[in-house]
């Protein structure tokens, strides 16, 4: 009888030991790769360069002596028929919402900035109580009216007036330009004389007329290829 519960108790620390052995591989078993997970070295972030702020470029600054908004105004028109215009270094502003006594025909220099300025006559049609104020634009036929928008300078002839240059109007405001004549030339009435007899500068039929003087230095600055602007808003 002993010898029988000593076999029984041989067995069952056998098993007990079976057990322990069979948990210790199971701990073993779970423990071991959950170790080597945490003691894996962390991926290194790799740094990812800024996305580069696009600045809008800014436009030329106007001249002092020209008003901010014709100019802006001036500049869109450049842009709008830049296809049309081979030369963009510099542009021609006639500021219509000036008397005729002042300076209004405005040649910048758009690379540098450099304005020249000019006394210019606007059309009799513009004017026609004569009192140095242009009143109206026209695009008409036979108005003598001065015209707004855009204007390519073309070629250079002799005509009635002398030395000429022909013009196209590049907007619906003044597409008949070439069809009317509307040039820039120079004429007697338009001399800084007539401001100290008269107050004011004579009128043109349309036409953008200068001081005889001042008519080559005009063509010198603008030159074929380039943009006339007029406005008065």
């Amino acid at each position: 009888m002993a010898e029988i519960l000593e076999v029984a108790q041989s067995r069952r620390a056998l098993l007990r030991s079976a057990v322990c052995a069979a948990g210790g591989l199971a701990v073993s078993s779970c423990v071991g790769p959950a170790a080597k997970l945490a003691e894996a070295p962390r991926p290194i972030p790799i740094p990812v360069a800024p996305v580069p702020v696009q600045v809008a470029k800014a436009g030329p600054a106007a001249p002092a002596n020209i008003r901010p908004e014709l100019f802006k105004r001036a500049i869109a028109a450049l842009d709008r028929h830049a296809s049309r215009i081979p030369t963009h270094d510099r542009v021609a502003i006639v500021d219509f919402a000036q008397p005729s006594h002042r300076p209004r025909l405005h040649l910048v220099n758009l690379g540098t900035g450099a304005c020249e300025s000019f006394l210019v006559s606007h059309g009799v049609g513009s004017d026609p109580g004569h009192t140095g104020l242009l009143q109206r634009f026209s695009n008409e036929p036979n108005s003598e009216a001065s015209s707004e928008g855009a204007f390519l300078t073309a070629d250079y002839y002799v005509g009635k007036h002398g030395d000429s240059q022909r013009l196209l109007g590049l907007d619906p405001t003044n597409n008949n330009a070439y069809d009317r004549a509307i040039v820039v030339h120079s004429a007697w009435y338009s001399n800084a004389e007539m401001i100290a007899q008269h107050g004011k500068l004579g009128r043109s039929q349309g036409c953008f007329a200068v001081g005889e003087r001042e008519l080559a230095k005009v063509f010198e600055r603008l030159g074929p290829g380039r943009m006339i602007y007029s406005a008065k808003a």
